[in-house]
Order: C-alpha cells, then structure tokens, then sequence
C-alpha cells in the first residue's frame, strides 16, 4: 500500500479551502492533504482546523508567520512529506485551478507508469487553458518556451505548479540550493529533477483559472524567473548530501 500527499499553499483561500480538501478526499486514491498557510487573516487555517476532526489521519496543516513566498512553503511541505515517509508527494493549488480528479491520472503516471516526475502539463498537447486573458495565456505559453530553450528541458509546461514526486527525487534535490521563492521555483525544481536524472513525463491537463479569491501572481514573480533561468542555466546541479 502506497502513502501519497498533496500539498497545498495558503493566502487567503477561504472561499476554495473546504471545497478543495472534500474534492481531494473523494477522489479513488486516498490522498492526505498538508496545507502550508502563511498566516493568512481571512481565517484559512480555522476552516482547515475544523476539518480535522472529520479527516483525523488524513488532513495536516502548518501555519507559518506571514507570507515567506510560494518555494519556502513547497520546501517545508516536502520536508514533512519525506519526514512523514510518504512514497508520492504532489503540488496543488487551492483554486480549482489544477483539477482535483487529475491527482488520480499524475499518481497513475508515477506509480504505474514509472515516472519520477509526473507534470499536469497546459502545454503538451497544444494550449489547455480556460479563463484567462489572451494576453496571459501568450505569456504564459512563450514564458515556458523560453525556459525550454535557455536550459535545454524537454518539457513543455515549465512552470507547472500541478505536479507529483516520488520521495526519492526530493530526497534527491538539495533544497539549501533552490534559489527561486515566486513561480520561477518551479522552473528550478524541474530543472534540478531534470539535471540529476530522473524520468519526467508531462500529463495533459486543462487548466481552469481562479473563479473565487483573488490570484497572488504579480509582475515581480515574473522578472524573478526571467533572470533566474538565465542563472540557473550557469550554475552546477549536484545531489544534496547523504545524511
């Protein structure tokens, strides 16, 4: 029997949390869920609180002072996950943006198929995004072309924040070198998976954008992943160190 857990990033997402943990729940795998709340002074983390007594072994939350950025909550997630000694460990957002019946298609990816990185790709096969502004969407879709050329990846969704790990990959990663907090996080995750030589497939998915809350991305997260791809393609990828 596998033990697998998503890990969900909180600002602010009273509107989507309860919904998001009971859409996860009743999918045919039995998913754990660790929310990462930064502090968030809608009451996030209330509403997660009184859930628990409902979901007891299976629904986890840490609640960290203020907003530390979206990579410092993925890196704390993934230390709890390989402490906790869960064989798959997914990323998702709070937002319904990322489909919750598609955890099921990524962990099939990797528990069946043989990934070591399944990604819910956008952009594998053609352009899968709904409710989005065209201007984003070219943005969006140019941005991981860009990525993809610059560091020589093969892969297609380069930003992805929808994915999922089998431990050994972020047993792998030497996370006192990921540098990136914003979106370009994901970039430098993937090209560390990519660099150290894991399998990495990406899953067709169709992204829907936020239709409650309010969506944290700015123009900062952008120029920090334009100037940290072009970094990271000069820097040396090594495995973190044995314990």
């Amino acid at each position: 029997m596998t033990r697998q857990v998503v890990i969900i990033p909180t600002y602010n997402e009273k509107e989507n949390i309860e919904k998001i943990i009971r859409a996860i729940k009743e999918q045919e795998v039995d998913f754990h869920i660790v929310v990462i709340d930064d502090g968030s002074p809608d009451g996030t983390a209330a509403i997660v609180k009184s859930l628990q007594s409902e979901f007891p072994d299976s629904l986890f939350i840490i609640e960290r002072a203020g907003k530390q950025g979206l990579g410092t909550a993925y890196i704390t997630g993934f230390k709890w996950a390989i402490e906790n000694k869960y064989d798959y460990i997914f990323e998702m957002d709070a937002d319904f943006s990322h489909p919750p019946k598609d955890l099921v298609r990524l962990y099939k990816a990797c528990h069946e198929d043989g990934a070591d990185l399944a990604i819910g790709s956008r952009y594998c096969n053609g352009i899968s995004v709904v409710n989005w502004p065209i201007g984003r969407v070219i943005m969006s879709y140019y941005a991981s072309t860009y990525v993809r050329t610059v560091l020589g990846m093969r892969v297609y969704d380069t930003t992805a924040g929808f994915k999922c790990y089998r431990r050994k990959v972020l047993e792998t990663i030497d996370f006192s070198n990921i540098r990136m907090k914003g979106y370009g996080f994901q970039i430098e995750m993937k090209y560390n998976t990519y660099k150290l030589g894991f399998k990495i497939v990406e899953v067709p998915i169709i992204f829907v954008d936020r239709t409650e809350g309010t969506s944290k991305m700015s123009s900062g997260i952008f120029g920090e992943a334009f100037w940290g791809v072009i970094r990271l393609r000069f820097r040396k990828i090594k495995a973190a160190p044995k314990a």
